[in-house]
């Protein structure tokens, strides 16, 4: 069982004023760092902010009468929930949808307004695998219609019309195509159409490095479950692929990529700041995974797909701070301080340089003891300052134990 490039034809043609025929912008920025011809594919700009859309609504549409009055239900981290409540909506559809406690609020709000009544939310679990196996159960009990997120014929048809649109849009030779993977659903769609348009086209899947269940499964040539996963990248946060993108990917994907956090985090502000796009986590992938293949794209034609924009403003510090920290520019001291006047003074003067600024500071004087620790914060303006600064520290005997990102404290810290 397979998806054709036929099938993903067919999804086009329902979902003909449905979901749009989103933007293939050129990024002059990205062009000229990379020296290539660089589309972005801004599935963000979809009302749903995700290509979500195109799956969920062609699985629904391809009901039966008796099917839809059953109702359906599914399981998501956000976006494909956003996209089958507005499905539901559209085709008056009952839903119930599962979703991980940890989905933001910007999420679980926008499902409610586009379901509209339509759909029942139940947040259950910390990782979208949690949630998956709450609304098996919940379809066994009930008899509604499952609706998966990635492991459908139907759904991966939808998703597949984004290389539809990007064949047509470049309307010349693709070299290269870069698509995230959560599950697998909006890759296998891709790859599945630009494979059988033009063979020569290279498909490069993006993985989030803490959850990267696609590559291990490559790996080892079976279905591999992560035993564990990092749930930052909420929209990729899948701990296991699904069978049928696993065998699609496996034959169309030229490779696959991972991007640390960090990175990601890097890239969604850039985009912000420069392009003035706001890309979730999982949308920014792509573009992040170009600094990983920069010699072998100069000259070609790359296109990245921005799978989704739906990112809650309040996460902004938080991916500010991991921005800094995987540059190298900010850091984590625990430094003892003799309990008496003047030593803080003294590391401002002699140890703090030019460049560098105290963006954290906990201290708590302990009045029968001699000496005391400080959680102190630095950030630097280049990663190079780190080595002068506790050089400067080292001259003047301060006693200090920079955190590492194993330890407990550093993980509360960022």
């Amino acid at each position: 069982m397979s998806v054709t490039k036929k099938d993903i034809e067919d999804a086009a043609k329902r979902l003909e004023g449905v979901s749009k025929k989103t933007p293939l912008q050129k990024s002059a920025r990205l062009s000229k760092k990379y020296h290539a011809t660089i589309f972005l594919k801004r599935e963000d700009l979809q009302e749903v902010r995700s290509f979500k859309i195109r799956g969920a609504f062609n699985k629904l549409s391809s009901l039966s009468n008796v099917e839809k009055s059953q109702g359906i239900v599914c399981a998501s981290a956000g976006n494909h929930a956003q996209g089958v409540a507005w499905s539901c909506n559209a085709l008056k559809i009952r839903g119930t949808i599962f979703m991980p406690t940890i989905t933001p609020n910007q999420k679980i709000d926008k499902v409610k307004q586009f379901g509209d009544g339509f759909v029942d939310i139940k947040l259950v679990g910390t990782t979208f695998d949690d949630a998956s196996i709450a609304s098996r159960e919940f379809e066994k009990k009930s008899g509604a219609i499952y609706v998966h997120p990635f492991n459908d014929l139907l759904t991966i048809a939808g998703q597949g019309t984004v290389g539809k649109e990007i064949v047509d849009q470049v309307g010349g030779t693709i070299n290269y195509v870069f698509a995230s993977i959560g599950g697998g659903g909006l890759i296998s769609g891709v790859s599945t159409y630009l494979k059988n348009t033009d063979e020569n086209t290279k498909i490069i899947g993006v993985e989030p490095e803490g959850a990267a269940c696609m590559k291990e499964s490559l790996k080892q040539n079976k279905i591999v479950t992560l035993k564990k996963i990092n749930t930052f990248v909420d929209g990729a946060a899948v701990a296991t692929p699904g069978d049928l993108t696993f065998e699609i990917v496996k034959k169309n994907v030229d490779d696959v990529l991972l991007v640390p956090e960090g990175k990601d985090c890097i890239t969604m502000i850039e985009l912000y700041q420069n392009e003035g796009i706001v890309a979730e986590p999982a949308g920014a992938l792509t573009v992040s995974a170009l600094d990983f293949m920069a010699d072998q794209i100069k000259g070609k034609t790359i296109v990245c797909i921005l799978s989704g924009g739906n990112n809650d403003i309040l996460r902004y510090p938080e991916i500010m701070e991991k921005s800094l920290v995987y540059q190298g520019r900010k850091h984590y001291f625990l430094i003892e301080f003799a309990q008496k006047p003047g030593q803080l003074k003294r590391m401002l003067d002699e140890a703090l340089g030019p460049n560098d600024d105290i963006v954290r500071f906990e201290y708590m004087k302990k009045t029968e003891k001699e000496k005391a620790p400080a959680l102190v914060g630095f950030e630097l303006r280049t990663k190079e300052d780190l080595e002068p600064l506790m050089k400067r520290m080292d001259a003047i005997e301060l006693k200090y134990t920079k955190l590492s990102e194993k330890q407990m404290l550093y993980q509360y810290l960022v």
